[in-house]
């Protein structure tokens, strides 16, 4: 059910927009062709939202997290993803969908979110930027719990802009990442684009297939970035000096990581705050870089 509230909140009762019809407008949205584009403040509310616990439970498993009777800490975007597309695919949107570039990522979870517990989600379009490379908005989203702020995210993208000065284009390659002290091999398995897209909503065919990917200029699909995220907080969850407690975990998304292929979780920990990264094979190039940071 959706109706449209004061302030142009689109809002959905219990059930999310159905993603079929979104998918076929986020294929031929093309943008408004404007020269200089202003991302409007479009918002989307999900009221009164439960978790399916089968399919969290599959989520979980995809992304490597331990069972238990709390939600994944990146459960809460996938809630949230039927509104992103939503407002990303709006009429009044000006960019194409499939032109935006993820660059970062930030999630505080305040405090846990148990399975069964009833959630109202917020997603808003804010803080437009230009930058020497395109256009930078948020799309940022907010979880309540009886009309408390439990979790939040905030979602960089970047739509690229040709025009525009690429500034460090003749600077040479960047330096290799410094090695930190723990380190995990991960492998991600041919299918995994498809697993995750199935759960999570998400299927760019960037990440779909080789087929379908190498459309969009790529050699091989590639893994979400937000699977890679949610893997890495999945591990680091599992290591003895986790804390509990309020927390940040921040995520910059570098080079793609190719499906199948292996990669590095490469962290340190430090008393409220550790460095990680998920590197290549060789260790040499980060797929993303990030912090978990403890209040």
């Amino acid at each position: 059910m959706r109706s449209v509230k004061m302030q142009d909140v689109i809002s959905y009762k219990n059930r999310p927009p159905a993603l079929w019809s979104l998918y076929g407008k986020a294929l031929t949205s093309r943008g408004s062709g404007a020269r200089s584009p202003t991302v409007p403040p479009l918002q989307a509310e999900l009221l009164g939202v439960t978790t399916d616990p089968v399919r969290a439970g599959r989520y979980a498993d995809v992304c490597g997290y331990r069972s238990s009777s709390r939600m994944p800490m990146t459960w809460p975007h996938i809630l949230a993803f039927p509104l992103h597309l939503k407002l990303l695919t709006e009429e009044a949107f000006p960019l194409p969908l499939l032109g935006l570039v993820h660059l970062r990522n930030r999630i505080t979870q305040h405090r846990p979110i148990a399975y069964g517990e009833c959630l109202d989600i917020h997603v808003r379009l804010d803080n437009q930027t230009d930058t020497d490379k395109g256009i930078e908005f948020d799309l940022v989203t907010e979880a309540r719990s009886a009309g408390r702020l439990i979790w939040e995210e905030t979602s960089t993208n970047l739509f690229r802009q040709p025009d525009k000065s690429s500034g460090g284009s003749h600077k040479g390659p960047p330096p290799a990442p410094e090695r930190l002290p723990h380190s995990a091999l991960i492998t991600a398995g041919e299918s995994l684009g498809r697993r995750y897209g199935r759960l999570s909503g998400d299927l760019n065919p960037i990440h779909m297939h080789a087929l379908t990917a190498k459309a969009f200029g790529f050699p091989r699909a590639i893994a979400h970035g937000m699977w890679s995220k949610a893997h890495c907080i999945a591990l680091l969850e599992q290591q003895p000096a986790w804390q509990e407690g309020p927390v940040t975990v921040t995520a910059s998304f570098k080079k793609p990581l190719f499906l199948p292929g292996k990669a590095q979780l490469n962290w340190d920990e430090k008393k409220d705050r550790w460095a990680y990264q998920l590197l290549n094979e060789k260790g040499d190039a980060p797929h993303l870089t990030g912090e978990v940071i403890w209040k």
